[in-house]
């Protein structure tokens, strides 16, 4: 249906910053409701961020609330996620998904990109 590359991660200080952006095709990318997720070694999968299809409404997992924004451009079919204040348990492999509805995206249960690194030092 779509399919997604996540790019932006790297190796940041604590305290610091980094945009991530997540790149869609196929079609009708303004009518998919988007998702960030996260994923440390030996850990669970964790929801971040998730986006209505109209940018209209976010949500956030308790862990990022107050640090990092979601944020969609459909004219550049681009999800991003905006990381501020930066902590060391904040490394993970960062990825997004794209699904029909808001509970889904929410839920992971749509397309998955590739994934990006972000660690962050003490």
């Amino acid at each position: 249906q779509v399919q997604l590359v996540e790019s932006g991660g790297g190796l940041v200080q604590a305290g610091g910053s980094l945009r991530l952006s997540c790149a869609a095709s196929g079609r009708t990318f303004s009518r998919y409701a988007m998702g960030w997720f996260r994923q440390a070694p030996e850990k669970e999968r964790e929801f971040v961020a998730a986006i209505t299809w109209s940018g209209g409404d976010t949500y956030y997992g308790d862990s990022v609330k107050g640090r990092f924004t979601i944020f969609r451009d459909n004219a550049k079919n681009t999800v991003y996620l905006q990381m501020n204040s930066l902590k060391p348990e904040d490394t993970a492999v960062y990825y997004c998904n794209a699904a029909y509805s808001l509970v889904a995206a929410k839920n992971g249960d749509g397309s998955w990109g590739q994934g990006t690194q972000v660690t962050v030092s003490s």
